[in-house]
């Protein structure tokens, strides 16, 4: 039994994705198996992957890393949601924030009671409910895990750091639980001559890696996965039409604010990432509909302040391999799919990646029963994010630029067809166990984004119109309260997790 035991595992590739897989692993087999991480100075990591959603507080958690320690470690701020500004039109602005808004009553969720409200012209907006978009928009936060005097859910909360910070700061991790790092450039991937799993890597000095188990976190290349194994790419760019990025911090000029604003263009969309020291930004666009001095040129031209380098830009195509864990390797990261940064899912897609793996984890007859089922899960994981991320480019009235008309009209997966058109009926939703967004996600996105069903869930009509209204004067009162009670986040970061200078 012993002899078919995975021994060694060798992980190509640092990065976020190569360090936080590594720290997944060791936590979990504690010793027990080899882990070495190989990775070169001289090959850059994207490293633009700069804020999170709220998994992967849960998972540090389980890692056993201190949050404020952290933040300090990475220049970390916190984040409370995405803020989505001209994307339904211009002008317009919503947030798609974390935690849900209001609070349900019995089975019925609550943005449905707010829905009977908003048909009948009353009520306000959804996120005059929503504690996290009140605070975000207030720049206020602490640690809230309820509203005081009440039974409702206080501040969902992810992060905003440097991402070469975090992959540093993952790496001390790492080591201190007995991963061992190899400095060195992949030259070679030497195949088994009797079935073409990996036997082992030969790096450009020479020495030869030998593994059991190898975990491709190469980046866009997929120097295993697709280098050696050939596992293939399904491209979703007529799904999502993006396919370049340009990258560049700028000097902070501003409140530190807790969230992450998206902004329409004319091609595309820029971020902002508020961080300590500095701000990050990219713009990301389609490069069938702007010539990349042009983006360079709108990305330069929308900074809050000073550059503090040279753009850079990236190429991608969005999609995913057709396999993930081809005979004894598992890609993770950009080895395994892109979906462009929209709703900063890439590196949730390490930590599910991993999580599932862990319940796969092989032996050395690597069942091809089992690596179907990894391979089918993982592809219906990626369906089911891509959905989300494609309802934001098609529910949009903008027809200002041939991308957008491109958008509005184009055809989406016939999942996404349908659950568009069963939240237009009654404002239900259809949301599998799989989904990473649930009901409050696609909700927001989906109100936000301009699709208003006819009429409201018809349980919300057991409830008068006064009592509802009282209910809902109630909890704006409440929430407003609740806020203004929260701290500045600046100077909760300044107070708390204030990065240390050399």
């Amino acid at each position: 039994m012993n002899d078919q035991a995975i021994k060694r595992v060798v992980i190509v590739g640092g990065g976020t994705a190569g360090w936080l897989s590594a720290a997944m692993l060791a936590r979990v087999v504690n010793r027990s198996i080899e882990i070495v991480l190989v990775e070169s100075d001289e090959i850059g990591t994207v490293g633009v992957g700069e804020a999170t959603i709220p998994p992967l507080a849960n998972l540090f958690i389980f890692l056993g890393i201190p949050e404020h320690q952290m933040l300090a470690a990475v220049q970390g701020t916190y984040k409370l949601g995405i803020e989505f500004v001209d994307w339904y039109r211009k002008g317009h602005r919503y947030t798609h924030a974390f935690g849900s808004p209001g609070r349900d009553l019995g089975i019925v969720p609550f943005y449905e009671y707010w829905l009977k409200e908003h048909l009948a012209g009353r009520g306000g907006s959804l996120w005059d409910y929503s504690l996290n978009d009140l605070a975000a928009q207030a720049g206020r936060f602490a640690p809230l895990k309820q509203v005081p005097n009440a039974p409702m859910a206080g501040l969902t909360h992810a992060w905003h750091f440097d991402a070469g910070l975090l992959a540093k700061y993952l790496r001390r991790v790492c080591e201190a639980q007995g991963v061992t790092r190899r400095e060195g450039m992949v030259s070679g991937v030497n195949l088994r001559a009797e079935d073409g799993f990996i036997d082992s890597l030969t790096l450009s000095d020479g020495a030869v890696i030998e593994g059991d188990l190898f975990i491709d976190c190469s980046g866009f290349r997929g120097l295993l996965i697709e280098g050696a194994l050939k596992a293939g790419y399904e491209d979703w760019t007529h799904f999502l039409p993006c396919d370049r990025a340009i990258a560049v911090p700028c000097a902070s000029t501003q409140t530190l604010l807790p969230y992450t604003r998206a902004t329409a263009h004319s091609a595309g969309w820029q971020w902002r990432i508020p961080l300590q020291h500095r701000i990050g930004n990219g713009h990301v666009f389609s490069s069938a509909f702007m010539a990349e001095d042009e983006a360079r040129d709108i990305l330069m031209t929308n900074l809050d302040g000073k550059a503090l380098a040279d753009p850079r830009t990236l190429s991608f195509t969005t999609g995913r391999r057709k396999a993930s864990w081809v005979k004894n390797c598992v890609a993770f990261g950009l080895s395994s799919g892109f979906m462009e940064p929209l709703e900063l899912t890439s590196i949730h897609l390490v930590q599910s990646g991993m999580t599932r793996f862990l319940k796969f984890f092989p032996d050395k007859g690597f069942s091809a029963l089992e690596i179907a089922e990894y391979n089918r899960l993982t592809r219906h994981e990626y369906e089911l994010i891509r959905d989300f991320l494609v309802l934001h480019y098609k529910a949009t009235q903008r027809d200002d630029s041939d991308f957008w008309n491109h958008c509005r009209t184009m055809a989406i997966p016939d999942s996404l067809a349908h659950k568009i058109d069963y939240f237009r009926e009654h404002g239900r939703l259809i949301i599998e166990e799989a989904d990473l967004f649930r009901d409050s996600n696609w909700a927001q996105v989906l109100i936000g984004q301009g699709i208003i069903p006819k009429s409201p869930s018809p349980l919300t009509l057991t409830v008068s119109d006064e009592k509802l209204a009282e209910y809902m004067a109630n909890m704006r009162q409440l929430l407003s309260a609740t806020v203004a009670g929260l701290p500045d986040h600046g100077a909760y970061v300044a107070q708390n997790c204030r990065a240390k200078i050399d």
